[in-house]
């Protein structure tokens, strides 16, 4: 009975692994190599991204833009980063006619564009290659249900994988140790490459569970509001809706018949304004954002000073037109819950353990290859060895039980 339910869980693991394995080290390549992406982009950008303090004012954040938009070319600006460190440049994003994103960084003593923001490209391309397979719609595209279902599959691959590995009986603590926890190398050929798939596989089990559980967050919906649901005490946010037209006599609408009687558009020197007198000095970072659509309402978020990690947020919604804000959560007055899921992001790369975390989550991201790699040798060994056998047999010299 154990080697028929071993066997049925070698077919799964084989058949999963076969579908989703080269998906799978490609996921895990590119997260590698998003591990230390903003030590790398600030590095990069190390000389363009400060500025020399000087007496002078600062110009506003609707001047700075509007410098920038006088570029040919530039696009339209929708992202304003600002730094309370008066040596930091402003960073300037806009957002071209199709829909290409580029940064830049600007004195913000007179507004002169320094340079653009060096590596920012190849790291876009490989989030979504990471996220999405580079495959059209990105966020919105087939991409994203494959690496989800990928990541799904691995899920299964683990379970199942544990229970292959899972041994009969134990002869002693000892020894049961040193076999899952000790690779092998010494032996030849196929039990090589299955010891080191095995036990490698048991030491990032851990690692990789922790990557999967919040990697999903990213990949479905239904995942992201479940997780909501369960650990955030808050209702739902209702997004803004856009400024009603004005009502004829009779109660029709109508269209704006001049540009005075235009809907203003939103400013980022209201939002600033409003921010400050709320935030004062206490900010380290603030990122204002444009809304997408139509609406006046801008996204706001700022990091603390005293911000235990880069992720834990201060998060605003302002009226660029009126000044209002309409709502704002702030990292120190969240639950427990919705720390943990403002947190997503730190933990799924390992930060929330520190330096040491990090790395431990990058090697075992680049680890992944090695299981696509082996498990194909494995596949295709076995095949072999199950056709070389002789009838009658029960096992095929060289395979596990249950293979």
């Amino acid at each position: 009975m154990a080697s028929r339910t071993k066997s049925a869980f070698q077919q799964v693991h084989s058949i999963i692994g076969l579908a989703i394995s080269l998906i799978l080290g490609l996921i895990g390549l590119t997260g590698a190599m998003l591990s230390f992406e903003d030590e790398i982009v600030a590095a990069l950008n190390r000389d363009v991204a400060k500025v020399d303090p000087r007496p002078a004012p600062v110009l506003s954040p609707d001047a700075l833009v509007a410098l920038v938009q006088a570029i040919p070319g530039s696009g339209k600006v929708a992202i304003v980063t600002m730094s309370s460190d008066p040596g930091a440049a402003v960073r300037i994003r806009a957002r071209g006619e199709g829909g290409e994103r580029a940064s830049v960084y600007v004195d913000p003593y007179d507004g002169h564009v320094l340079s653009a923001m060096r590596g920012e490209g190849f790291f876009v391309t490989l989030r979504n290659l990471h996220r999405f397979l580079l495959l059209p719609g990105n966020g919105n595209g087939v991409g994203r249900q494959i690496t989800g279902i990928s990541v799904l599959g691995l899920f299964v691959l683990l379970i199942s994988g544990l229970v292959l590995r899972w041994p009969r009986r134990v002869r002693s603590i000892k020894s049961g140790i040193k076999t899952w926890l000790k690779p092998n190398l010494a032996m030849p050929g196929r039990p090589f490459h299955w010891s080191l798939h095995s036990v490698t596989g048991t030491w990032v089990l851990p690692i990789y569970l922790v990557s999967i559980l919040t990697g999903l967050w990213w990949s479905f919906d239904w995942y992201k509001d479940s997780a909501i649901s369960l650990l955030s005490n808050k209702p739902a946010v209702t997004a803004s809706a856009p400024r009603p037209a004005k009502e004829g006599p009779k109660g029709g609408k109508k269209a704006p018949e001049s540009a005075a009687d235009a809907p203003a558009a939103p400013s980022f020197d209201k939002v600033w304004s409003t921010f400050l007198a709320d935030q004062g000095s206490r900010y380290a970072i603030v990122n204002m954002q444009m809304p997408n659509g139509a609406g006046s309402v801008m996204r706001v978020r700022s990091v603390a000073k005293d911000a235990p990690f880069e992720e834990a947020r201060d998060e605003f919604r302002i009226d660029g037109v009126t000044g209002r804000i309409v709502s704002a959560e702030r990292y120190n007055d969240k639950s427990t819950g919705d720390r943990i899921l403002a947190a997503v992001l730190h933990i799924h790369t390992g930060a929330f353990l520190g330096l040491p975390g990090r790395i431990l989550f990058m090697l075992a991201a680049a680890l992944m290859p090695l299981f696509t790699v082996t498990g194909f040798i494995l596949y295709f060994s076995r095949r072999r060895l199950r056709a070389a056998s002789k009838p009658g047999r029960r096992h095929a010299v060289g395979l596990v039980p249950g293979e």
